[in-house]
């Protein structure tokens, strides 16, 4: 396993770089895929974060999904014991969760059908149709359209599938209330939720 340390604002020790190495090869208990782990640590310069003075991102590349932990205390040892322990956590989390049957969602990987250019007459613009648009002239340089079957799934099934596919949202339909919802990661790796009210009504 790889580990890329960097800083920001600070500088960082070999003693430190290695305490750091050690620390994260204790992770290939929980997820043995484990190919590369990038460490970013930040010093807060404002004086009134003294209790957060140190923050670091732990950013995890395997097989699997791609897992992320953020700590902040007021030095780096405290930040990275926090850090990695959120780490082993979610590892340990996604080692319990079973794959289910809606991982497999068929796709139909279709490139969308255009028709050829439709002229009257020599001086006319032709017009083609893209996916559902009707396109006059050059158009949009590039419109795909792709169609997935979908389940209806819980929010934690959504925010599993976001971190196995590695996007930084995922459309989905909400199984309590059946609505098409999309989960998005914030900055600071918690997450938001946008929801559509078919009915017009908020």
């Amino acid at each position: 396993m790889d580990v890329v340390v960097t800083g920001r604002h600070c500088e960082l020790s070999e003693r430190f770089r290695d305490h750091v190495a050690d620390k994260l090869g204790r992770l290939e208990k929980h997820d043995h895929r484990i190919m590369r782990v990038q460490v970013e640590v930040e010093n807060e310069r404002n004086p009134r974060q003294a209790d957060r003075a140190v923050r670091i991102e732990l950013t995890a590349y395997s097989k699997g999904p791609v897992i992320r932990a953020e700590a902040a205390a007021v030095d780096k040892m405290g930040a990275l014991d926090l850090a990695v322990d959120k780490m082993a956590a979610q590892m340990r989390r996604a080692n319990d969760r079973k794959v289910r049957a809606y991982r497999s969602r068929p796709s139909t990987g279709e490139l969308p059908t255009m028709t050829e250019p439709e002229t009257t007459d020599d001086d006319a613009v032709p017009q083609r149709t893209v996916a559902s648009m009707t396109v006059t002239g050059d158009g949009p340089p590039v419109v795909r359209e792709k169609v997935h079957a979908a389940r209806p799934m819980t929010l934690d099934q959504a925010l599993y599938e976001m971190e196995l596919v590695g996007h930084d949202f995922y459309l989905f339909v909400d199984q309590e209330s059946r609505r098409p919802a999309v989960v998005y990661r914030r900055r600071g790796y918690d997450y938001g939720v946008i929801a559509l009210d078919m009915n017009g009504t908020s």
